[in-house]
């Protein structure tokens, strides 16, 4: 039995148990904001009536838990962009690349290393991965930034009367920073992320909307999370450029000293040269070199992801 909008909340979590964070926490976000609207609407005209007196009707419009987890779980399947088949001569399994959970199928193991190893450059999520690990030092600049700059102006100003209205905006600025980082995240690491922000009640006054955000302690995960970006940035972006720089460096030299007549490096005004029947090696080694590029690219920007998830994502399960 269903008595209030809290009742119903669990019952939906609790049909959600097992699904990825972050789609419990859409379904939720979605299912408070509609019950709270609806029986807002309602007490408006009726400033009688009761939440318990109203709720199964509410619930006959919007569906009940069962109903609305199942047709989240549905959904999920058949839209997200993460989820795909792969198909083997023999055998397919699901994989979902939103969750930790995942399977690889059978096909892909029978695979040999040398076609897994150099197959990644057909893999959009390793590209994906590369230029989310390339974005992170521009984007660790403007969170860190932004965090500090926020932080520090939010502690002075606590003394005026604009304070507590500018915290409030500050700390909103933040999960909504923290939304927009999740939705990177999701298009181009692959790990399903919320596609919402998180239900806020407009009827709340200044002061009470503060003291939930201000209790919230993912507000401050994310808070955390945007200032410890910047010297992740940092990593990844110098290990890529020069990861990246090198191997086509060593890709190059042929073309370089032969065509161009380059020099390795030089040193008080003499050149020193590759020897040539080295250059084929430094043509492998380069290729090989880029070819691990990207699959270390696709595997930090996942162990990224994972992070942003753990801090960015309510733990319901």
């Amino acid at each position: 039995m269903i008595n209030n909008k809290k009742d119903y909340l669990h019952q939906l979590k609790k049909a959600l148990a097992g699904s990825d964070r972050a789609i419990i926490q859409d379904a939720l976000a979605d299912a408070e904001e509609y019950l709270h609207n609806t029986l807002t609407s309602i007490q408006e005209k009726n400033p009688n009536i009761s939440e318990t007196d109203v709720i199964e009707k509410i619930i006959d419009g919007y569906g009940t838990p069962d109903e609305v987890a199942a047709a989240y779980k549905e959904i999920e399947v058949h839209t997200s962009p993460y989820k795909k088949i792969e198909v083997s001569s023999s055998t397919y399994k699901e994989i979902d690349a939103g969750t930790s959970n995942q399977i690889v199928s059978q096909g892909n193991n029978r695979r040999s290393w040398y076609l897994r190893f150099f197959g990644i450059m057909a893999d959009s999520k390793a590209w994906g991965a590369l230029l989310y690990l390339l974005l992170s030092l521009p984007l660790g600049i403007i969170y860190f930034t932004w965090a500090i700059t926020g932080l520090s102006l939010s502690l002075g100003l606590l003394i005026l009367v604009i304070g507590i209205p500018f915290v409030g905006l500050f700390l909103l600025s933040v999960r909504g920073l923290a939304l927009l980082e999740g939705k990177l995240v999701e298009a181009l690491v692959g790990i399903r992320m919320p596609r919402r922000p998180l239900f806020s009640n407009r009827n709340l006054n200044l002061w009470g909307r503060l003291k939930i955000l201000v209790r919230d302690k993912y507000t401050w995960f994310a808070l955390i999370y945007m200032i410890i970006y910047l010297p992740l940035g940092n990593f990844y972006f110098s290990v890529f450029v020069s990861l990246i720089a090198t191997s086509l460096y060593l890709i190059s030299i042929p073309v370089v000293q032969i065509i161009f007549n380059y020099p390795l490096f030089s040193i008080y005004g003499v050149g020193y040269y590759f020897p040539v029947w080295l250059m084929p090696f430094t043509v492998i080694g380069g290729i090989l070199l880029l070819f691990g590029t990207m699959h270390l690219a696709k595997a930090l920007g996942k162990l990224q992801g994972r992070l942003a998830k753990v801090m960015l994502v309510r733990p319901y399960n």
